[in-house]
């Protein structure tokens, strides 16, 4: 047989196993890459935006080590206060590192926490321009965690991240309704709950959270039942309040005093602990039959009407609000 013949077989060959092998390969790299043993592929407008030879060490299979210098490059524009580079720089970053937890939580806390508390305190920007960049980086940080979770839904930090974000009284006016933030925060931790190796704290965060929206008194109630029958790890003084607080509600007419010092202990766990519980008023926890119990456990131990908690005013609740008050009129 001719050379150019066996060449031109070799050839058919090649092109027709190739041809066959294709589509078993791409099924084999699509479930390869859906259970995250293979990063998907780069596209061009990454490739664009960290540069040829950036883009030539990812395709390369390196993709964390270039994730790795654009971190420290992120960090460069954290301490200058660049806050629109910090976010693009870590969008490239989870470009590259999708599956790296520590980016995500990174580049939401810069945004929700680090460029909110610069905006607020820029006082030489109008007033509604500051409040807007707060509430828009406080979203922002959201959605970070929001995507990162549709990246690794199995990373429980990212929920437990999103539900503190959430709920957080310095962050909740930024999102709108209050107990919408609630409910939303009380999903996450159920999630996080859920999934292997989350610590316990999650479902008291839970019960705490779904507490404060109204109408699920009576399934936060049944939650925090359980969590204080489950085990004595469970009776924080916060859950033991919360727990007060939706019986009463559940049973208005019941004996508060008693309830108290059943739930507490003694007289003066219950006196001290729903004494700090009153005054925990920015958190919106629910207060039912508080006020009630404190008067009867302050008769018991005779003390003093000017020494009561419930007689103090309340604690002064500051509102982030008031950092975007218009300040007074200026003057040439």
């Amino acid at each position: 047989m001719k050379v150019w013949k066996r060449t031109g077989i070799v050839a058919l060959a090649v092109i027709v196993t190739g041809a066959a092998r294709m589509p078993v390969e791409h099924r084999l790299t699509a479930e390869m890459r859906a259970a995250g043993l293979m990063p998907a592929t780069l596209d061009i407008s990454t490739r664009e935006r960290i540069g040829q030879t950036s883009a030539a060490v990812a395709l390369g299979g390196l993709r964390t080590l270039v994730a790795t210098f654009l971190n420290l490059r992120a960090f460069g524009f954290f301490t200058e206060q660049r806050w629109s580079n910090v976010d693009e720089t870590y969008r490239l970053i989870v470009d590259l590192a999708p599956r790296t937890r520590y980016y995500w939580e990174t580049a939401s806390w810069h945004q929700a926490y680090n460029a909110a508390a610069y905006y607020q305190n820029q006082s030489a920007l109008p007033a509604l321009r500051r409040r807007e960049a707060w509430r828009s980086s406080i979203v922002r940080g959201l959605e970070i965690l929001d995507q990162g979770i549709s990246n690794m839904p199995d990373a429980w930090p990212l929920h437990v991240q999103r539900g503190f974000l959430l709920r957080d009284p310095n962050k909740i006016r930024a999102f709108g309704d209050p107990e919408a933030s609630f409910l939303a925060a009380a999903e996450s931790y159920a999630r996080a709950a859920e999934i292997e190796g989350a610590p316990e704290y999650a479902r008291r965060f839970q019960f705490y959270t779904l507490a404060r929206v109204s109408g699920r008194e009576a399934e936060a109630l049944a939650l925090g039942r359980e969590l204080h029958a489950e085990s004595t790890a469970h009776h924080a003084p916060t859950l033991l309040s919360v727990l007060f607080a939706l019986e009463m509600w559940e049973n208005p007419e019941a004996d508060a005093k008693a309830l108290a010092i059943d739930l507490f202990g003694t007289e003066e766990r219950a006196v001290e602990q729903l004494g700090l519980y009153w005054q925990r008023v920015r958190e919106r926890f629910p207060t039912h039959g508080v006020a009630r119990a404190l008067e009867a456990l302050y008769d018991a131990r005779g003390t003093p009407a000017s020494e009561r908690i419930i007689n103090q005013p309340p604690p002064r609740i500051y509102d982030p609000e008031e950092a975007f008050a218009p300040g007074p009129p200026q003057h040439d």
